[in-house]
């Protein structure tokens, strides 16, 4: 059997640059070596792209300012590949598919992604336009509010129109109260999103989040269980996992709970009722189809403290694979493993 070569991509120029790190060593890792060859790729935070070819088992100890050699992606849709760079030298490398492990803008936003389809290469992962609408979590709302999904409350404000913040301020106050919620509209692994509670809290909380992006949301914060989704496959043929609960050691799922608080927990299968854990299944092959969902998605959820009303929250186009993740976990519990899953994402890709 002939090796596909994947390109893994990671790092990159976004605020969860240490996360795509993270994640991607797991994907290599559990690469099936029998199918695949791996060619690592890390893009710096200044976004210069370095190829590493030596030993897979030193990746993770190789000083990242002497990573590799550089590279770019081929423009040529006939000689499909990757040219790495040596002097005056350049060395083309063929490629099958890509798998970027990237997080964040210029990974998950439909940037990369069209330069894979300028390149006429095939990727793990959602398309352009879904990635697109998926990472402006105000688009996102826009199209889950047409599909009828319940959502929180929330008002969106650009650093264009920030000039008049009190006015805005007082639309927040009157429409969405206290406590709220301030998230980047461009931004994941909760990079920049803080809980306000009083107008000194959503002040500050507004300045943090327009330093991450140039769009701004905030939501009115929904008492309930924090529930998780993961999806896998095409369009509204995809399978939706069982649904996995997140209880936070931090006030809220916050980047220090997610990644540094050993306290906060993963619970799969969450225990909640049957029919709201098939509707938020439901739900969440609907929006990753409306969308054009390819490959896989995690999808976020609320069960209403009370009332057990299922409250859409996101959706993640390229969710994280470090060893605490959810996406992997979820899948595993479906009986599918690390390396079945990453074998699953790219023969998607490859069809």
């Amino acid at each position: 059997m002939n090796k596909k070569n994947v390109l893994v991509l990671f790092g990159g120029c976004s605020p969860e640059h240490e996360v795509s790190k993270v994640s991607a060593f797991s994907v290599i890792a559990n690469m099936p070596e029998e199918k695949y060859n791996v060619i690592p790729v890390y893009i710096t935070r200044e976004g210069k792209w370095l190829l590493y070819d030596g030993s897979i088992d030193n990746l993770r100890n190789v000083p990242w300012e002497k990573f590799g050699t550089p590279a770019i992606l081929s423009a040529d849709r006939v000689n499909r590949g990757l040219l790495r760079i040596v002097g005056d030298k350049v060395k083309y490398i063929p490629v099958d598919v890509v798998f970027p492990v990237l997080h964040g803008a210029n990974g998950e936003d439909g940037t990369v992604q069209g330069l894979f389809e300028l390149s006429g290469l095939r990727y793990v992962g959602c398309g352009v336009l879904a990635s697109a609408v998926c990472m402006d979590k105000s688009f996102t709302k826009i199209l889950a509010a047409h599909l009828g999904l319940k959502q929180a409350d929330y008002l969106s404000q650009t650093l264009r129109d920030s000039a008049d913040a009190s006015s805005f301020i007082e639309k927040v106050e009157s429409k969405i109260g206290y406590p709220c919620f301030v998230k980047p509209a461009n931004a994941g692994s909760s990079v920049g999103i803080s809980k306000a509670s009083s107008k000194e809290d959503l002040v500050e909380a507004i300045e943090v989040a327009f330093q991450i992006d140039n769009k701004i949301l905030v939501e009115k914060a929904v008492v309930g269980r924090e529930l998780e989704c993961a999806v896998l496959g095409a369009g509204f043929d995809a399978q939706a996992s069982v649904v996995g609960e997140i209880k936070a050691a931090g006030e809220f799922y916050d980047y220090d709970s997610k990644y540094n608080n050993a306290k906060s927990e993963t619970v799969v299968p969450a225990g909640i009722p049957e029919d709201a854990a098939e509707e938020i299944r439901r739900q969440s092959v609907l929006i990753f189809g409306a969308v054009g969902g390819k490959g896989l998605a995690r999808v976020d959820f609320f069960l209403e403290e009370g009332t057990n009303a299922v409250i859409f929250n996101e959706l993640n186009t390229m969710p994280g694979f470090t060893p605490i993740s959810m996406y992997s976990k979820l899948w595993r519990e479906c009986g599918i493993s690390w390396s079945e899953l990453i074998d699953k994402l790219i023969e998607i890709a490859l069809k």
